[in-house]
């Protein structure tokens, strides 16, 4: 009787044979030619290929409208300045949210290893913003290589790093296939897997389960994250629930100082809301809820900071245009005359710091349904103490918005009327705000403890090597 056995175990089949020969090159470079050999990365690599084109023209264009942007192009494949090589973790956050959730494992990591050296990535301007903000010189920033094997190469050949976290879930097929072949342990942190996110996994779920079995450490953030990351093809014995590192919220230790800074600016004696990572279209429902407020609370100043800086100017426009008196943070951040009415928070890293100063917080992505969005980090006004309003569309913060709403250190609206209820009744109760923000601050305090768990899991990989 003949044994039937699958394709996949006829290549290796094959390979061995061949090493079996001494066939040196194919020796060296087996786990290659077993992922040419298979399907999925031939799809991947193919697709990678196919959308070239289009991704030189989006780059063009990106030039085109800010020519700043061709300076550090060379780092999009793997090239750029050249830095010593070398470093002890890669850490790669695609922007802004993921640099938040990675900078508590960075600071406790540096505080105990200071000679350590870390590099860390992101896809976006604004998150690479956010690192140079918040860490200035103690890390090196780069621009994270396109998902092509040559570009992955030559950046691990000017990096050499020990061991790679990817924040959240950030699977990247050639990137973890690369430093697999080189022996570079591979980590993925703060694992945030909606259910949408899953299933669309699940239609290239032979690719996923390829790329995911060369990941060291999993460390999720919630019981739903593990259950749906297994469910892909990942091995249970290296999925550890450690909760998210966003409420290890670390504030600076002048808070009290800055906050009161900025609260002399606006008038201690006018209330104040800032609506925090706004998109296009939540500004606009906004500004017509402030309209209907103005008429209770005369004196009110609602402050906003788009989650983009390129939408500063059709913001103020938007302001304008609807009849408010309005100010610039950037240009003038002198006390602001009762005559303005609305303030622009065009300035970077500085949205804690506005969170603490107000009397309530509105976070956006969440107000309206935005494709790809859902929702952005509410943890910062709860930890300043601040009760926290909030939309119901935030698809990617389900647990952290339901343990938000479980202490009552929040409000979670469903439309426009909602807010103007909400708001109102917050206005009116200075109690109420006192009582929701101790809530929320005893929330942070209770859910603190996933940067340690997660370094345990990360520093046997990098002991190791």
């Amino acid at each position: 009787m003949i044994e039937k056995t699958s394709p996949a175990a006829q290549n290796r089949h094959l390979l061995q044979i061949f090493s079996n020969r001494e066939i040196g090159w194919v020796s060296r470079h087996r786990d290659c030619l077993f992922d040419l050999l298979t399907m999925p990365i031939i799809f991947y690599t193919l697709a990678l290929w196919l959308i070239l084109p289009l991704l030189v023209l989006k780059l063009v264009l990106r030039i085109i409208k800010n020519p700043s942007y061709l300076n550090r192009l060379g780092e999009r494949f793997g090239n750029g300045k050249k830095i010593e090589p070398s470093f002890d973790l890669w850490i790669h956050a695609v922007s802004v949210g993921e640099v938040h959730a990675a900078t508590p494992l960075v600071q406790d990591f540096l505080t105990d290893h200071p000679a350590a050296r870390v590099i860390i990535t992101t896809m976006t301007p604004t998150g690479a913003r956010q690192v140079v903000d918040t860490f200035s010189t103690s890390v090196v920033h780069r621009y994270v290589p396109y998902d092509y094997g040559f570009a992955v190469k030559r950046f691990l050949d000017h990096v050499q790093p020990k061991v790679l976290i990817l924040m959240e879930t950030e699977i990247w097929p050639n990137i973890i296939r690369h430093c697999h072949q080189r022996n570079i342990p591979v980590a993925m942190a703060n694992i945030r897997l909606s259910e949408k996110s899953a299933n669309r996994y699940h239609m290239i779920r032979p690719l996923i389960r390829s790329v995911l079995s060369r990941v060291s450490v999993f460390a999720t953030q919630t019981e739903d994250d593990r259950r749906r990351l297994q469910t892909l093809g990942a091995d249970a014995n290296k999925i550890h629930r450690t909760g998210s590192t966003k409420f290890e919220i670390k504030m600076p230790f002048n808070i009290a100082e800055l906050t009161h800074t900025i609260r002399a600016e606006w008038g201690f004696n006018r209330p104040v809301i800032v609506a925090g990572s706004t998109h296009e279209g939540e500004e606009a429902l906004l500004l017509r809820t402030f309209k209907k407020l103005q008429a209770r609370f005369s004196d009110l100043l609602l402050v906003i900071a788009p989650r983009h800086p390129e939408r500063f100017d059709p913001v103020a426009r938007l302001v304008t245009k609807n009849g408010f008196e309005t100010n610039r943070r950037s240009i003038d951040d002198r006390k602001l005359d009762n005559q303005v009415n609305v303030q622009i928070a065009d300035t970077m890293g500085e949205l804690a710091i506005l969170f603490g100063a107000a009397d309530i917080a509105v976070v956006g992505g969440s107000l309206i349904p935005i494709r790809g969005i859902g929702g952005h980090n509410i943890l910062e006004p709860c930890a300043a103490g601040v009760p926290v309003v909030f939309g119901s569309n935030m698809g990617n913060f389900l647990e952290i918005s339901r343990l938000t709403l479980e202490a009552k250190a929040g409000f979670q609206i469903k439309d426009e009327k909602d807010l103007d209820k909400v708001l109102n009744q917050l206005l009116q109760d200075p109690n109420l705000r006192n009582l929701m923000g101790d809530r929320g601050k005893n929330m942070i305090h209770q859910n603190t403890g996933a940067t340690s768990k997660t370094l345990q899991l990360i520093l046997p990989l990098l002991n190791a090597q």
